[in-house]
């Protein structure tokens, strides 16, 4: 668990035709070929047999000539030569694909066939020779794709770029130049595209840590609205774009302007990353380069779940993050992967924790200096959560702080007996970052088990369903403050922590924003992890306020116990949860989605089994079961809360509820939202006033972000597995 391995880029992929040496071969091969994976694939044991190819042409003319045309030139269906398989770097790859088909495309399963049958296809396959017709491949004829080629492109006011084409369709061409600089082009800017031969290679991208998005952009994300540089938009986890070309007055007119299909087994949870003009986004073992002005690919990263946890749950990526050249997300088997953000190469990948004990990594990691910080799941499981930080040049782990103290720890007398070890409270989601204070803020989830507390005692269980400030330069916790001891609610706290500086009560402050899953929106003072103010955002009826020490009152009876609760509010899914907030310096106000209902908490013992859930709850009763004369029907919406008060200063009530669906507030006096009905919709910022929306057909299950190129903005949204962009019209030519 502990141990760190180093992997770089793998030798010469042989089905690569260019000639250029490594650096630039890279470059040419990651389009078409999963270079990036380094997987342990079989090798195709009727390979280089003459009567195998033989039996696999004539099986290809029965099944697959119709698709792929004769000779795999491609039809339908992509060519089959070398440089054209985007599925099949090994020869298991390909055994795969044809197996088990393409979801959504065009590729269905041949489960029907038998291996054997399978291998003769493959060996037939892997002796087809690439397309030999400069002028066919030049002009980029047929349906199959292009191999990678070296270039010139003419641009009309003269100027030369030289490089390789990544990607090409009628109307744009993505290619990359020598230093390894990514150039999207527009074909009306294009006087001429020619074909050249070899070029010097880039320098070997694994070398340096120069160059690209400097932690200093990082910083001051805001001087580039252009670009959405992070999770959360900045370190202070704001979400907020100074973005104004779309505003009150004519977002009626915004369109759809591309959509990027990401096949995969569930809905995309993603929020994308925007740098100069390329867009990156991710899914479960996988990760996208999209020219963000058309949507157009220009690279995919494809990286194969090693191993997975038979009672695996959460299977969703949220997110990358960027620095220098290259870029960082986690995987389902706790995995923390660095690629190359100009070609989407492997450069090294440490291994976080063990899945098959519950951990997993779902959410973008976030960079402070020169270091990656990355958050765990695994409270379902019991799992001890922790966070840690690696070096983005190695991947080498340089300090980690458990989220549950183990004994002579500070806390640790907060968990009965030995309950710690299996305490969960883990740290999944993207924190903030204080550059002034040198402070990390990070939330913590539920403790373990979840529901039953009988082993854990009627302590508060430190740090679960707490924020902790933590110096990232050593690891060591500053200060704490625990929004509900004692959890037997699952009310993880795993939410945004934004940070404001602004006026509060009269004085400048340092403040901490945090609407809690508990159903209180939280002021503290981020020096010191003070409580300034707590206000319910939602129906509340578990607590009545707070101590002089900022703990709340809680009210008897309304934890779980085996005899079970009264009806509470907020329910086990909570009264928002990891989805975006926003916060808008121009009216000072949070805008969060919400959902507003209860329910009876009832506690099991259960026993801890390593990598299976450790709940211990038992069914609370039927929807509505228990509630008072009085208290609120299910409901659930979009609002915006004035920080100085805590009071709603408006609300817009949504049909369906959701934990995932987030917001977005821009300079444009609009705050974009997510529904989990399939519409995105626009309000405006300062009454709630429904101003547009468009329905996108599929679930969502994302926040929505924004971005310019050029003097052209955009806002993208994922929804089911395809991933919005949509703009105002551009002007008549």
């Amino acid at each position: 668990m502990d141990g760190n391995r180093l992997m770089l880029p793998g030798p010469k992929d042989p089905a690569c035709t260019c000639t250029w040496r490594l650096g630039l071969l890279a470059l040419c091969c990651v389009s078409t070929s999963l270079v990036a994976q380094q997987s342990d694939t079989t090798r195709n044991p009727l390979g280089g047999n003459a009567a195998a190819i033989a039996d696999g042409q004539r099986l290809y003319d029965r099944t697959c000539q119709s698709c792929h045309g004769p000779a795999g030139q491609g039809d339908r269906g992509p060519a089959l030569h070398p440089g054209a398989l985007p599925r099949a770097r090994e020869d298991g790859d390909l055994f795969h694909t044809i197996r088990e088909g393409v979801p959504g495309s065009q590729m269905p399963p041949f489960r029907g066939l038998t291996d054997t049958q399978v291998w003769q296809l493959v060996s037939y396959i892997r002796s087809l020779a690439p397309p030999i017709d400069p002028a066919t491949a030049r002009a980029g004829r047929g349906r199959g794709a292009l191999a990678p080629q070296a270039i010139v492109a003419t641009l009309r006011d003269g100027r030369e770029i030289r490089g390789i084409r990544r990607n090409e369709d009628t109307f744009s061409i993505q290619m990359v130049d020598a230093s390894g600089q990514l150039h999207l082009l527009d074909k009306a800017t294009v006087a001429a595209v020619r074909v050249e031969g070899d070029a010097a290679a880039p320098a070997d991208p694994t070398l340096s840590m120069a160059g690209g998005v400097t932690f200093e952009r990082l910083v001051n994300a805001g001087a580039e609205p252009h670009n959405w540089l992070m999770y959360w938009g900045n370190v202070q986890g704001t979400h907020y774009s100074t973005l104004k070309q779309i505003d009150a007055s004519n977002v009626r007119q915004l369109q759809m302007v591309w959509a990027f299909s990401m096949p995969g087994d569930s809905v995309l949870e993603s929020t994308p990353l925007v740098v100069d003009g390329v867009l990156y986004n991710t899914q479960p073992g996988a990760v996208v380069a999209l020219d963000a002005r058309t949507g157009r690919q220009i690279w995919k990263h494809t990286r194969p779940q090693k191993v997975r946890n038979p009672y695996e749950i959460n299977p969703f990526n949220r997110g990358a993050a960027i620095l220098g050249h290259r870029l960082f997300f986690g995987t389902l088997d706790a995995a923390l992967v660095a690629l190359d953000a100009r070609t989407g190469l492997p450069l090294w990948e440490t291994q976080v924790a063990d899945s098959m004990s519950g951990y997993s990594l779902t959410s973008a990691p976030l960079i402070v200096k020169d270091k990656v910080l990355v958050g765990i799941t695994g409270g379902e499981f019991g799992a001890r959560g922790f966070l840690d930080a690696y070096d983005a040049a190695t991947g080498r782990r340089l300090w980690r702080w458990y989220a549950v103290p183990a004994p002579g720890e500070f806390g640790n007398d907060t968990w009965r007996g030995d309950s710690w070890k299996q305490g969960g409270s883990p740290m999944w989601l993207t924190g903030s970052y204080d550059p002034e204070l040198n402070l990390v803020y990070w939330a913590v989830g539920n403790p373990g088990p979840q529901i039953d507390r009988s082993v854990r005692g009627d302590l508060d269980n430190l740090f679960s369903d707490s924020v902790v400030a933590i110096d990232p330069d050593t690891g060591q916790r500053k200060w704490h403050y625990q929004f509900t001891p004692n959890d037997g609610h699952d009310w993880d706290s795993c939410q945004d922590v934004i940070l404001v500086d602004r006026m509060w009560h009269g004085e400048r402050r340092k403040l901490l924003l945090h609407a809690d899953r508990n159903g209180v929106f939280y002021v503290l003072d981020r020096t010191d992890g003070k409580l300034l103010a707590g206000t319910p955002f939602v129906y509340v009826n578990w607590m009545t306020g707070f101590d002089a020490n900022g703990r709340p009152i809680v009210v008897p009876g309304s934890n779980s116990s085996a005899e079970g609760s009264f009806f509470v509010y907020p329910t086990v899914g909570g009264a928002t949860n990891f989805q975006a907030p926003s916060y808008s310096p121009l009216t000072g106000w949070l805008y969060l989605e919400y959902s507003e209902n209860g329910q009876r908490y009832v506690s099991a013992p259960t026993p801890f089994e390593p990598g299976r859930e450790y709940i211990g709850r038992a069914a609370p009763g039927g929807a509505g079961a228990g509630r008072r004369a009085g208290e609120p029907l299910p409901s659930a919406g979009i609002k915006a809360l004035d920080p100085e008060t805590g009071r709603t200063m408006w609300d817009f009530k949504l049909f369906q509820g959701s934990l995932t669906n987030g917001v977005l507030a821009t300079a444009g006096n609009v705050v974009f939202g997510a529904s989990r009905d399939g519409n995105l919709i626009a309000l405006d910022a300062r009454t709630g006033k429904h101003l547009w929306h468009a329905q996108t057909g599929a679930n969502m299950a994302a926040s929505p972000m924004t971005y310019a190129i050029g003097d052209r903005q955009f806002v993208a949204i994922s929804a089911g597995n395809m991933v919005y962009a949509f703009a105002l019209p551009e002007p008549a030519p």
